[in-house]
């Protein structure tokens, strides 16, 4: 018996090991703000844009023409310090039928009761331990999607998100009295965006989601030229930066930040 358990055990480690050194050309994160300013339309309006931006023909070709080295997508929700949920866990987009699967979870799972602060500090945080265990990608992003400022929890700047790129989708009125999308594109782009090629995209409103989502994926996805570099990291490297490796110009350099700490893990049912 004991024999038969070594070799159970032996099998599934080197299953796991095969697993994880699958390559993969990046690992996308996606996190949803589903704080208490976010009414229940307005939660639908998140989740079933994501959904039929992920079925857009262009996003659809970005994430299926390259099989060999797949997208790895996992999205997740989030508002206070403790509150995130893992709405479709981490798939290996390789062909349609995962690709419609991710789409079919979200279109089905339903809105729970959540904190409803805005803890854009500890989402980044979440999305950054579940994008460390992603091995064997080339680039590794994370995108927080939000409609307002940290106001609870750790600030972002505080959260170091290493190597990692984190770009925005803000979500707002360009109307606003109070400086509307503009303030909350400059609070982003201050605090949150990471890596040489982040960038922000803006939805003005959540009825314009799913169009501001599939603009974000098809910059998130494009594959560059594997001309000088050949194919692997090095070609996304040279690629999102200038002369030298430095930023190309416009694009938010890193934040310093402080040690991740683990976060409540739920994952919807």
């Amino acid at each position: 018996m004991l024999r038969v358990i070594a070799v159970a055990l032996m099998l599934a480690a080197l299953t796991a090991g095969g697993a994880r050194a699958e390559t993969c050309r990046q690992a996308l994160a996606l996190g949803l703000d589903v704080s208490g300013s976010v009414d229940d339309t307005e939660y639908r309006l998140q989740l079933d844009g994501l959904a039929a931006a992920l079925a857009n023909p262009q996003v659809r070709e970005a994430l299926l023409q390259m099989p060999e080295t797949p997208v790895r997508l996992m999205v997740y929700e989030w508002s206070g310090p403790q509150d995130q949920r893992v709405l479709s866990p981490w798939t290996v987009i390789g062909d349609a039928a995962a690709l419609e699967t991710v789409r079919q979870r979200l279109r089905a799972v339903g809105r729970v009761h959540m904190e409803p602060s805005t803890a854009i500090g500890a989402a980044m945080r979440f999305g950054a331990g579940a994008l460390a265990r992603q091995d064997g990608c080339w680039r590794r992003v994370l995108d927080v999607s939000g409609d307002g400022m940290h106001n609870a929890g750790p600030h972002p700047r505080e959260i170091d998100m290493g190597a990692l790129t984190v770009n925005g989708l803000v979500i707002g009125e360009a109307n606003d009295a109070s400086g509307g999308i503009a303030q909350l594109m400059a609070y982003y782009r201050a605090y949150v965006l990471r890596g040489p090629d982040a960038f922000a995209e803006a939805a003005l409103g959540f009825r314009d989601f799913e169009a501001a989502m599939v603009r974000k994926l098809l910059k998130e996805l494009e594959v560059p030229s594997l001309a000088q570099s050949g194919p692997g990291p090095d070609a996304w490297r040279d690629a999102r930066t200038g002369p030298a490796g430095q930023p190309r110009q416009g694009w938010a350099g890193p934040v310093r930040g402080q040690e991740q700490r683990p976060s409540r893990l739920v994952v919807a049912r």
